[in-house]
């Protein structure tokens, strides 16, 4: 497959700025890749098509405030600075992205919030925009993190979201189920969930299974190549735990549904399969690329929000749908005003 295979033309109001108003209310648009149907639902409905037994698989990721914005010394030239991971919890030691990146050298000194209470050094270039930055704090760990994610805001993707951040995105940004802490996007097809829709399917005897992976920045990150098989994606971190692996797996041999929620998802079961079609447990990194052909091994069923032209996220779920069929659902999505993108409407893949 080559890159433009995946261009089409995204009107820009077709992308949604704000969430529905309740999470399980978004458009739902139902895909059956064995007969090419397509329905037209909205998302609590998803109940219809799982069973007792079946299993969801959520990525439990928590989006922190990645988002600051500093002041360089001596010029006070202000600098936004995307916090991507912590380095070294002693060190207090980051891997950031800065923006003015050509005003940013190392040994620059960096002063947060409004009485410059929080410094941060310049100690390293990693990339042309990328930076190591060393904050200069001296209390304990847990009080450090707490002030510096007090300075930060949620870091909507720009790129998608384009307007000022607002107070109820802290919370909508974020899944329900957001335990683990290291992402710097939110696993968007987690967002469609509410409280009452997980108990719904937990009545209808349905099970869950958690695993994480860190979304990070490099799901939006331009492709450059037309030959995809040239393509490096970024490595981000993840966690099957053997508890995860347990429900998959059991699930797998009664041949029930194995529901992978989001492309975070299936990029990290299908990064940790053996040769027998079972899950193994992992904890690591993964820059696993998926995008068609491709043979799946571990679910059967997808949900995924509508994604970006020419996006990595658009790449996974023509992989797992069939390409014709998803790129003629987009056209649909298209005609029949669905809401594109971090906060927009939902597609389940099933067979």
């Amino acid at each position: 497959m080559k890159l433009s295979q995946f261009k089409f033309k995204l009107p820009e109001e077709k992308i949604a700025l704000h969430p529905t108003k309740y999470r399980d209310e978004s458009r739902l648009m139902v895909v059956h890749r064995k007969t090419g149907k397509v329905e037209h639902k909205i998302f609590k409905d998803i109940l219809e098509y799982f069973n007792e037994d079946d299993v969801f698989v959520f990525n439990d990721t928590k989006v922190f405030p990645a988002r600051l914005y500093g002041n360089k010394e001596k010029t006070g030239a202000r600098i936004e600075v995307f916090l991507l991971r912590e380095l070294n919890e002693e060190l207090r030691l980051w891997d950031v992205l800065v923006d003015p990146a050509r005003k940013i050298r190392i040994g620059n000194k960096l002063y947060f919030g409004d009485d410059d209470s929080m410094v941060a050094e310049v100690i390293d270039n990693t990339t042309s925009r990328g930076r190591t930055l060393r904050f200069l704090y001296d209390g304990p760990h847990d009080e450090f993190k707490k002030a510096l994610y007090a300075l930060g805001e949620t870091p909507l993707p720009r790129t998608i979201i384009n307007r000022p951040v607002e107070p109820e995105d802290a919370d909508r940004f974020q899944s329900i189920f957001a335990r683990n802490e290291g992402a710097v996007t939110a696993p968007t097809a987690n967002l469609h969930f509410s409280r009452e829709l997980l108990k719904r399917l937990e009545i209808k005897g349905i099970n869950f299974a958690y695993v994480t992976l860190h979304a990070g920045l490099g799901n939006f990150r331009d492709i450059d190549v037309e030959d995809l098989t040239k393509h490096k994606m970024d490595s981000e971190q993840m966690t099957v735990t053997p508890e995860a692996v347990s429900i998959i797996n059991n699930a797998k041999d009664i041949h029930k549904n194995v529901c992978a929620v989001g492309t975070t998802v299936m990029r990290a079961i299908e990064s940790t399969v053996s040769t027998d079609g079972h899950l193994k447990s992992y904890e690591g990194w993964t820059n696993k690329f998926i995008f068609p052909p491709y043979d799946f091994t571990v679910a059967n069923s997808m949900i995924s929000n509508f994604h970006m032209p020419l996006s990595t996220l658009l790449m996974i779920t023509a992989a797992f749908g069939g390409y014709d069929l998803i790129m003629d659902s987009y056209n649909t999505a298209l005609k029949e005003d669905y809401r594109f993108g971090t906060y927009g409407d939902a597609m389940l893949i099933v067979d």
